[in-house]
């Protein structure tokens, strides 16, 4: 009977479940979006259930139209939206409050508080990340200072705390865990000894009973229910979703880079066995933990990547559906000296400003909606550029290409346009959906599905190269112009 993995891909606006094969090829696929919610400016939340409801549907549809019954299934894999922070009873399961998405910046505040407290360099070298609401304790600490008997009951054991990944599992299983991957988005968690940092916990106020066991993103954790699909399947993967591409696009041996171009941009370099530290502005975190061995990334991560086409869709409505931004942005030759810094939610790396907000500069009489689409498409390539410059600041290896991935790497325009800012060759895999083959990946590798990560290394496919085609100087004037553009949108907010 052959067999398959099934991998939950739980994303910022949407679930999707993949079936893949044995060749790591996609047999059958579900997607869902589900509703976000934005209470006051700059908050985001989740119905936690709508998670749940929408990925459930998902992966049975998947396994209907792939027309293999659970039992063929070998295990399945999860890949998460990060820092996305859920809060739930034990007892029935049920959320306690909407879940606060990793792009809330509704506890800014409490991050410059710490920062003015001397608290940055001491929370850096412990988890390896930048005091930012970006990540998930100081939404923990939100949740149980205004959620009306919260903390106490936190303290006696009553509530869970996770990311999304630990939500999906506590739902299939019924065990509390998340991976070193997820664990390390905290904020809470020393990627040194990779464990809950009890000075952390005491910083921000967070009960040890509240946390969820940290486990390998490559093992057995449990077994879904049959009552979910007929049958008990394993759970046997588990990684960050940024993780789980880089994993997936076979970026296994240190100076391997991927960006991913999704709802955010994250441009992930392997840093090998041991914690890099950046000088840089980037974040030092867990990459995945196999077989007793930790792997390290360098990251950088830009918040507003495909959501920028989404606002271009939804809020200026120039566009019916995200795919036909490539037709609109390529009707003109350039931008016509229109730029779009997408700061709708702060800037993250190598800024790190959460008073930065949204600005278009150069509009003139002659500026059309194709030129502010052109724009929104370059303002993504301008942020991972951002990122790639200061990673071969931190780096000691050579940068030769980046693997690209997600969505918008579907967008010809993007990707060579990436190319020339980039100035290295940009490569588009023949599986996009990287993050699902990457938690794929990781539960095939615990249960033998697949060897070993050189199998996986042989299976990874080309499907088109974009090499730069842009001169240095042009390269240079278009970055510079580009700094000058980010630097009115930083700290519009802070008053």
């Amino acid at each position: 009977m052959q067999k398959f993995i099934l991998a939950l891909d739980q994303g910022t606006t949407s679930s999707r479940a993949i079936v893949f094969d044995h060749e790591g090829m996609p047999v059958a696929s579900s997607q869902h979006e589900y509703p976000q919610h934005f209470p006051q400016p700059g908050w985001v939340e989740h119905d936690a259930l709508d998670i749940w409801h929408s990925q459930l549907a998902c992966a049975r549809e998947a396994l209907a139209q792939a027309n293999i019954a659970a039992s063929q299934v070998a295990a399945i894999g999860i890949a998460n939206q990060r820092e996305t922070t859920v809060l739930w009873d034990r007892a029935s399961g049920e959320p306690v409050a909407r879940a606060i998405v990793w792009q809330d910046r509704r506890t800014a505040g409490i991050c410059e508080r710490l920062r003015e407290a001397g608290q940055a360099a001491f929370i850096q070298a412990r988890t390896g990340l930048e005091v930012d609401a970006y990540f998930s304790a100081t939404k923990l600490q939100w949740l149980l200072e205004h959620v009306p008997g919260a903390r106490a009951r936190a303290e006696r054991g009553e509530l869970a705390f996770g990311t999304v990944d630990s939500w999906l599992v506590y739902r299939l299983c019924g065990r509390h865990v998340t991976d070193t991957s997820n664990a390390a988005r905290t904020m809470l968690f020393n990627i040194h000894t990779l464990r809950w940092d009890e000075e952390l916990l005491a910083l921000f106020g967070i009960p040890a009973a509240v946390l969820p066991e940290v486990v390998a993103s490559s093992e057995t954790v449990g077994l879904a229910g049959e009552e979910w699909f007929g049958h008990a399947i394993p759970i046997a993967g588990i990684a960050g979703d940024q993780q789980a591409a880089t994993f997936g696009q076979a970026c296994h041996r240190k100076g391997l880079v991927k960006n991913t171009y999704g709802t955010g941009c994250f441009m992930l370099m392997h840093a090998g066995d041991a914690a890099p530290v950046s000088r840089n502005r980037l974040l030092s975190t867990v990459g995945w933990s196999i077989a007793g061995r930790t792997d390290y990334v360098l990251e950088g991560s830009v918040f507003m990547g495909g959501a920028t086409v989404q606002w271009l869709r939804d809020g200026l409505g120039i566009i019916r559906q995200s795919s036909d931004v490539e037709a609109l942005a390529t009707s003109v030759p350039d931008s016509g000296g229109v730029l779009l810094v997408p700061a709708f939610t702060g800037l993250g790396a190598p800024h790190w400003d959460p008073h930065a907000r949204a600005t278009i500069v150069g509009l003139s009489r002659g500026s059309t909606g194709a030129h502010i689409a052109r724009a929104a498409v370059e303002a993504i390539a301008y942020q991972s550029a951002e990122l790639l410059a200061a990673m071969q600041k931190d780096a000691d290896c050579a940068v030769t290409e980046i693997r690209a991935d997600g969505g918008a790497a579907r967008n010809d325009l993007l990707m060579q346009f990436q190319a020339d800012l980039l100035g290295v060759p940009v490569v588009r895999p023949r599986v996009l959906e990287t993050t699902a083959l990457g938690a794929a990946y990781l539960a095939g590798l615990a249960v033998g599905f697949w060897e070993s990560s050189e199998d996986i290394e042989r299976q990874w496919q080309v499907e088109r190269r974009f090499e730069p085609a842009m001169d240095a100087d042009r390269r240079a004037f278009l970055m510079g112009r580009w700094t000058r553009a980010v630097e009115h949108a930083k700290l519009w907010s802070s008053d």
